[in-house]
Order: structure tokens, then sequence, then C-alpha cells
């Protein structure tokens, strides 16, 4: 990827994910692919720069594993309930290893009787048509567990984005309005184009359709082709208005949780992610979309191994989301770390 800065914006020329440009894999380093090392047992909790005293409570364990996942939420104390739960993921592009797998996850998701949901991508890649996608859903092992729902399969539906700087409409999977609730079910990690993927990322990229994919990445410009050259605050605040329009659908029909581990600086999107060369943090949840993505930067940020993490996030503006996302009433940057470990 290269990033030009002009005039003070940033602006996307080429992307290393998503099946368009793979760079080439990164040397090995000593964190595998199943590391249970976690840096949490040296990050103070003190220095999590936006944990303060407040009403947005953040949940947290270093425990990466099936009970884990269980014990976050459960103590959010909102039930994922419904004839029809839907569970977001990325299914991971074909080549790559990080994203969520069905050890981890399968149980969880059972156990609230969730659909896996996922929408295609619009730029190429092993799952930009509906028939490419479920084979690497498959292949992934999703339905080894649940029913997957590609939810754009029939095309989009649309809802409006109030008072967006950037957008008019929101643009998902036309299966969307199927659901009762959505768990917002993420693998936290860095990003080629947002600097960082989180909860904001999954529903405003990966709960829209390839249509509404190229409406947010154009900041509203259009939604028939890829643009690529869209001034990088732009694309980050048209993620913010996007997941805004949904979660403000949704109402309390939602929860997030998140997982960090294999912290790369690349997506599951890309076929051929760097190694990640920091160690594994834990799983966080919320019921606020910008809390969580906040206290997963600020674990990255007081991680001593972090480094090439936060020089990802910084070179693409990544917080620029989180600053619009509170400023239009998305969520709040400010939480309060509650360790489940204590």
């Amino acid at each position: 990827m290269r990033i030009m800065k002009k005039t003070g914006v940033f602006f996307i020329t080429a992307v290393l994910c998503c099946g368009i440009i793979s760079a080439a894999p990164a040397k090995k380093s000593a964190v595998t692919a199943n590391a249970s090392a976690s840096s949490s047992a040296w990050i103070d909790n003190a220095q999590l720069a936006h944990n303060k005293a407040g009403s947005v409570k953040v949940y947290f364990t270093k425990d990466i594993s099936p009970a884990g996942i269980q014990k976050v939420y459960v103590a959010l104390g909102r039930k994922a309930e419904g004839k029809n739960v839907a569970v977001k993921v990325s299914t991971g592009e074909a080549g790559g290893n990080n994203y969520l797998h069905a050890s981890l996850i399968g149980d969880f998701v059972k156990s609230i009787h969730g659909t896996i949901v996922e929408c295609n991508t619009a730029y190429g890649g092993s799952r930009s048509t509906t028939a490419m996608h479920r084979q690497v859903a498959k292949d992934h092992g999703f339905t080894s567990f649940a029913n997957v729902d590609i939810m754009d399969e029939d095309g989009s539906v649309s809802i409006p984005v109030q008072n967006g700087r950037h957008l008019k409409e929101a643009m998902l999977g036309k299966n969307w309005t199927k659901y009762d609730f959505y768990v917002i079910l993420s693998h936290f990690k860095g990003h080629a184009m947002g600097g960082f993927g989180g909860a904001i990322k999954n529903i405003a990229i990966g709960m829209s359709s390839a249509a509404g994919k190229m409406n947010v990445h154009s900041a509203g410009r259009t939604s028939k082709r890829f643009v690529w050259q869209t001034p990088q605050n732009d694309f980050l605040e048209s993620m913010a208005e996007d997941t805004k329009a949904v979660t403000d659908k949704l109402g309390s029909r939602v929860l997030y949780v998140s997982v960090m581990n294999r912290l790369s600086v690349d997506c599951d999107c890309d076929s051929h992610p760097a190694e990640p060369d920091m160690h594994d943090i834990g799983i966080v949840a919320s019921l606020d979309p910008v809390a969580i993505d906040q206290a997963c930067v600020d674990f990255i940020y007081a991680s001593p191994d972090g480094k090439s993490l936060i020089e990802r996030m910084e070179s693409r503006n990544g917080v620029h989301t989180l600053e619009y996302g509170e400023q239009i009433g998305l969520g709040s940057r400010t939480y309060t770390l509650v360790n489940l470990d204590k």
C-alpha cells in the first residue's frame, strides 16, 4: 500500500488486502498461530488512556477460550435472544488464518442458537460471489457449527443516515431485516485502509452489501464502483456514519464482543497477512461500539510489543473513526474497564 498526504488529507492509492494486491508474507515471528501467551499480564490497566470512571463499561478477560467468550457475554447482562439471532463475524479471506476459528467461537454461537452472517466483498478475492463465499465459510469451519447467511445474496436494503456529513444511506445485505438480535463478534487487528478493524468496521464494511461497501469507501460518492482515492478522513467518518445508522435501528438489540488474538497489522480480508509480532491480549465486550474499539486501541498502546500495530493505526489516522463516532453520538471513547479475572 502507498499512502499519499496532500494538503493535510490522506488518500489511499492502493491496497494490500481483500484479494487485490497481496503483501509478501512477513518474516515468521515467535508468536505462533496457537500462541497462548498473553501480554495482558504485563499491562497495567491504569495505562489505558480512556479508562476512566463513567457509565460505559467494557468487560475484559485475558482468557482467550470458549469459556472466556461466555464469561464476557454473561457479564454484559444483555441476552442475545429472539427467533433469529445473527452473529456477525468475518469469514476471512482464503489463504489467511487469523479469522476467529470454530474451536474458539463455535460453542458460544451454538449456545445462543446463532446464524453466522456475512456479506460479499466488493473488490475481488475469494468472497466476491456468494458461491465462492459459501465455499470459504465451509473451508474455514463456520458451517460445522452454524448456518451461514450471505446477507446480500439477493441484493441490498437501504436505511437512512441521519445528518450525515458524507452518507445519505447505509446499504446493507438484504437479509439483515430477518434477524431479531445482532452479536457483533469481531477479531480486532490492524487494517491496511482503516488502520485497525474492530466492531465499527465489522458493521460498516462487514454488514454492507457489495454496493454498500462501495458507498462507504467512496464516502457516499458512488455505489457502482470501487473508489481508491477517497480522502482518508472522509472514509473513516463514513464508517462511523454507516455504523450509527445501523445501531440506531437496532437499539438494544445488539452487543459487541471483540477478540484480541493474532494481532497482525493486516486484516482478515488479506489473503497473505503479516505474521503477528506481538502477543495476544484477551477478550473484551461492551454495549457501546466506540468504547469497545477504543479499549482495544488503548490495550495496543499499553502493550510493550505493540509498536508495529501502533504504526499501522497512526499511519492511517485510525483513531479518527472513534473521534468522529463520539462526535456524532455513536458512542463514548471513555469507559470503565471491568477486569473479570480479578
